[in-house]
């Protein structure tokens, strides 16, 4: 198993993880561990990981280390795309609508890398939710109170380095769970319902070209083909 960590995690592309085998070796992103296994109601494979961030006058600001946890199933729903390149994966946002829609349970986990207030992630999280369901006609009351709703959840937390976020998506439902924890405090949930909004979370992180992590998306794009070619 490839381990990739360092300032040049975001540009450069991800080697393949051979994703679908035990292995007690944890995956480092920008030297926060990963584990290649993560058990929900089954165990899901480490499939993409990266991290979100921005250069500012030549300097890379890194926010979040970013970990993709998927059932080993979705690679039965993703044969249309079988022969193609990592690169050609990475480019192709009907391929990442295909993941994004496959039936298979997923699994997010978010560390923090550089503290902020809860409440700037969950304003970022408003608007590009809230945008991309504009663009698609899709932003009803339902939408906007549901999305409310997490910008509350995270309204009053504080992003310390090494805090998580999660998100589960059951295979089975339209609903996600989102979960933040941080040493000393109790864990804390919300269960967020509107199919749509759930939709353009997964979207945010795992949308392709739109992603808002280019490197995870390259590394999901470089691990899927493996697995594809096998």
């Amino acid at each position: 198993m490839y381990a990739c960590s360092g300032e040049s995690l975001s540009t450069r592309n991800l080697l393949p993880v051979s994703i679908f085998t035990m292995g007690s070796a944890m995956v480092m992103v920008d030297e926060i561990p990963f584990p290649p296994e993560f058990t929900t109601t089954k165990p899901l494979s480490l499939l993409g990981y990266g991290i979100t961030d921005i250069e500012i006058h030549f300097l890379q600001i890194k926010f979040t280390a970013i970990g993709v946890y998927l059932d080993a199933e979705v690679v039965g729903h993703l044969q249309k795309w079988k022969g193609k390149s990592g690169k050609e994966l990475a480019e192709d946002d009907d391929f990442f609508d295909a993941l994004i829609s496959a039936p298979v349970e997923k699994f997010l986990r978010v560390v923090v890398i550089k503290e902020i207030k809860g409440s700037q992630y969950g304003v970022q999280l408003e608007s590009t939710v809230r945008d991309r369901l504009a663009a698609d006609d899709k932003y009803e009351e339902e939408e906007e109170a549901a999305l409310e709703q997490v910008v509350e959840f995270f309204q009053s937390k504080y992003f310390k380095k090494d805090c998580i976020i999660t998100f589960h998506f059951p295979a089975s439902s339209a609903c996600a769970e989102i979960a933040f924890s941080t040493e000393g405090k109790e864990e804390s949930k919300i269960k967020v319902e509107n199919a749509n909004v759930v939709e353009m979370i997964k979207k945010w992180y795992l949308g392709g070209t739109r992603g808002v992590s280019p490197s995870t998306i390259s590394c999901l794009a470089n691990n899927v083909s493996a697995e594809l070619s096998k």
